[in-house]
């Protein structure tokens, strides 16, 4: 007969191995031994539950295996079988742990009308909140499970990652909504000074951890979610930047905005009134991304002229790429956008000004009345936006940028970043116009950065 062997566990996995709620999240520092005791749970629950189903994940199939595929297939030697193909151990008694990654936003359809026993989110803010609602609907009974068991869902997690707002909202603000309850959530903290086993033979890993700057040392060591480590727009606030629609002023200026591809269409109607505050009052996001058919070019020009209908534009504004010419028709899509009759101007493509200038149009400051506001303000009916300007990661290959992956995140600030960056370096319509066109110029009212610079209204 085989034998599992397993370490002791130490108190706090203990902890993480005895809770039964809803919802059981693990960790909030690096060296805690999350992911030991996310495996040696699943494995676990697989030997006294008869045939319980679940659901192992991690962000990339690369992590997976390193993680948990490796280890595992070492553990259940002569225990479980391993299946290639379909990445699960079976086990005699008919359990079965599914190994699973979602690189994009999207994989997680995959698991759409599954149905799990338990699941495991392993580095839980990695993942969307997107994702994690959606992996909440495949949390039920599989009906396999010969043992009583209420369905629940593991989690472990450190600081920062584009999950960081809801990991932290629900379990360490424990700010709950609508019919979410506090008493489904278990939040079980452990730090590396109480993992016994790297404390004796890694202590090199502990001093390296103890020799970070600070606020990464808080984060990283001290498990401190007020600090977001990696977070881009550190400026952007819900309560600063999100507000209620309301009816915009005739006199004001709009403007469009997007960032289109194949894959994915973000498409922004913004105004502009005489202070020079923007205002995100519109928003169409459509693609692959989040599980929806990406818009062929002329779908996406007509989806543009509906957005726009009745409003006086004063920029259509656009990535270069967008005049890149296809070897097979000689076209650009911005050719293809004239035919139908939007007129695009071509956007600054410089990454790190673009970012900067979004970064102004961010910043707080207070008003008249000492209330924090800023030049750039989103209605709450923006929610693809909102949800992805705070989830921005520094990029490891330059500290300046924004990390392009997941890139499921980066179409609607990209979208953004265009609109921001045009008041600093104008666009300039580089298609032929209509038949003279009636326009005047006019120098922008206090542009952020480079006021002697001139835009066709």
């Amino acid at each position: 007969m085989a034998t599992l062997n397993i370490s002791p566990p130490y108190p706090k996995q203990i902890q993480f191995f005895e809770a039964t709620t809803k919802y059981i999240a693990y960790g909030g520092a690096r060296g805690g031994g999350k992911s030991w005791a996310a495996r040696t749970k699943a494995v676990l629950l697989a030997l006294n539950y008869m045939g319980i189903q679940i659901l192992l994940l991690r962000r990339t199939l690369k992590e997976l295996r390193e993680n948990h595929t490796i280890p595992l297939q070492k553990l259940l030697k002569d225990i479980a079988q391993y299946k290639e193909q379909s990445k699960e151990f079976i086990f005699p008694n008919g359990s079965r742990i599914v190994l699973g990654y979602c690189s994009a936003e999207s994989d997680v359809l995959q698991y759409q009308g599954q149905a799990y026993d338990a699941i495991f989110m392993e580095e839980a803010t990695q993942f969307t909140e997107f994702q994690f609602t959606t992996l909440t609907e495949s949390n039920r009974s599989s009906g396999l499970c010969k043992e009583k068991f209420n369905p629940r869902m593991y989690f472990t997690m450190n600081p920062g990652g584009i999950g960081h707002q809801w990991v932290k909202r629900l379990f360490i603000d424990r700010d709950y909504r609508n019919k979410e309850r506090p008493e489904d959530y278990t939040f079980i903290k452990s730090l590396v000074y109480e993992n016994k086993f790297l404390m004796e033979n890694s202590p090199d890993y502990v001093r390296t951890l103890e020799n970070l700057p600070e606020d990464r040392r808080k984060a990283m060591l001290y498990g401190d979610w007020d600090i977001f480590e990696g977070q881009y727009f550190g400026e952007f606030s819900r309560d600063v930047h999100v507000t209620e629609p309301f009816s915009i002023p005739s006199h004001w200026k709009w403007y469009f905005t997007m960032d289109y591809g194949f894959d994915m269409a973000a498409f922004y109607l913004i105004a502009v009134d005489e202070q020079m505050r923007g205002y995100v009052v519109q928003e169409f996001c459509q693609g692959k991304d989040n599980g929806k058919d990406p818009l062929i070019i002329s779908d996406a020009a007509e989806k543009v002229k509906e957005m726009t209908a009745g409003k006086k534009i004063s920029a259509y504004l656009a990535p270069p790429d967008l005049w890149n010419r296809r070897q097979e028709t000689g076209k650009s899509v911005a050719d293809i956008f004239a035919e139908h009759g939007i007129y695009l101007s071509k956007t600054s493509n410089d990454r790190v000004d673009g970012w900067m200038a979004v970064k102004e149009w961010l910043k707080p400051f207070d008003d008249v009345d000492g209330r924090k506001t800023a030049k750039l303000q989103i209605f709450a009916n923006c929610t693809n936006l909102i949800k992805c300007l705070p989830t921005l990661q520094y990029s490891d290959k330059n500290p300046s940028d924004v990390a392009t992956e997941p890139h499921d995140i980066t179409h609607s600030p990209d979208a953004i970043r265009g609109f921001c960056v045009y008041w600093a370096s104008p666009a300039r319509a580089l298609i032929p116009q209509k038949p003279n066109p009636p326009f005047h110029i006019q120098k922008p009212h206090n542009p952020l950065g480079r006021g002697e610079q001139y835009h066709v209204i």
